[in-house]
């Protein structure tokens, strides 16, 4: 036993995160998203076999993904610009309703049920899903929305990306594609959003989170040394190392492949996804 948790459950975790950062990085490069669509079903199911209840599990699990998109995404954005495919305008122009956004999501997380998480990862996952399997265009002009626009998608991304645990890819990738971006511009732009996104998001999930450890003192991942509120520290430092190796090698990747063979890889990881969290809907509600 190690602070209370067997370590054969300890060994099964410690596992589980290095394979699924190795996962994340990639996904990260390829689709311009920090990870979060995969991170947060992979903690869902890890997290469960260490013993943590289904009432704090989600919010867990997306907190801590915020956590985990920090460094991936910094990397990401890294490699992108260097390639010259990052539009910096559009980003200094959500920046400030996006951060507002997360604020405001990271509050509802406080006191949110888990079925919200996963009813707001299941919309945006299987619209992203559809727009990109079908290869029907959402059409809102050409350029980007003038100032008022950008503070309303802005503020709009921010607030379900903190409450989905993404790093506000899939969201930034809709917005952009609908006013006449390339995929691969807006794949590479919406790599900064999870810059933007993940850090006010970790430090929002500690304070939601924080008052849950006193609450159930005998979920030892939840308490400190192995978490810090919804942010799960066992997690964000074992995803770091190999998410933080493979997400240039996940960049390389998306500037190899051509526009089509991208969105389809995109729209069926996302599927994926969300038939997984609606059959979680199904079979748990909001539990």
């Amino acid at each position: 036993m190690l602070f209370g948790v067997p370590y054969d459950q300890l060994a099964i975790l410690a596992v589980g995160l290095l394979a699924a950062g190795a996962v994340t990085g990639i996904l990260a490069g390829v689709f311009g998203v920090g990870g979060g669509a995969v991170i947060v079903p992979v903690l869902y199911e890890l997290f469960g076999v260490v013993g943590v209840p289904v009432e704090l599990r989600m919010p867990l699990c997306v907190g801590t993904s915020l956590a985990i998109i920090i460094p991936t995404s910094i990397r990401s954005f890294q490699a992108h610009r260097a390639k010259g495919a990052v539009d910096m305008d559009i980003l200094k122009a959500w920046a400030v309703p996006v951060i507002v956004g997360v604020i405001v999501g990271s509050l509802i997380a406080r006191y949110a049920p888990p079925g919200v998480f996963k009813a707001v990862f299941v919309l945006v996952a299987g619209l992203s899903a559809w727009r990109l399997l079908t290869g029907k265009e959402l059409n809102f002009g050409t350029g980007m929305p003038g100032p008022t626009g950008m503070v309303v998608s802005g503020g709009i991304i921010g607030v379900l990306s903190s409450l989905m645990g993404i790093g506000g890819g899939q969201l930034g990738n809709l917005v952009m594609m609908a006013y006449g971006r390339s995929i691969h511009n807006a794949v590479a732009t919406s790599s900064g959003l999870g810059v933007l996104i993940s850090i006010p998001g970790a430090l929002g999930f500690i304070y939601a989170g924080w008052p849950k450890a006193a609450e159930f003192p005998n979920v030892a991942a939840i308490q400190f040394p192995f978490a810090l509120g919804y942010v799960s520290l066992i997690g964000f430092l074992l995803f770091i190392p190999t998410s933080m190796w493979t997400a240039p090698l996940g960049a390389r990747l998306a500037h190899s492949l051509p526009k089509r063979k991208l969105e389809l890889s995109f729209g069926i990881f996302l599927l994926i996804v969300c038939l997984r969290f609606v059959w979680d809907l199904v079979t748990r509600g909001a539990a």
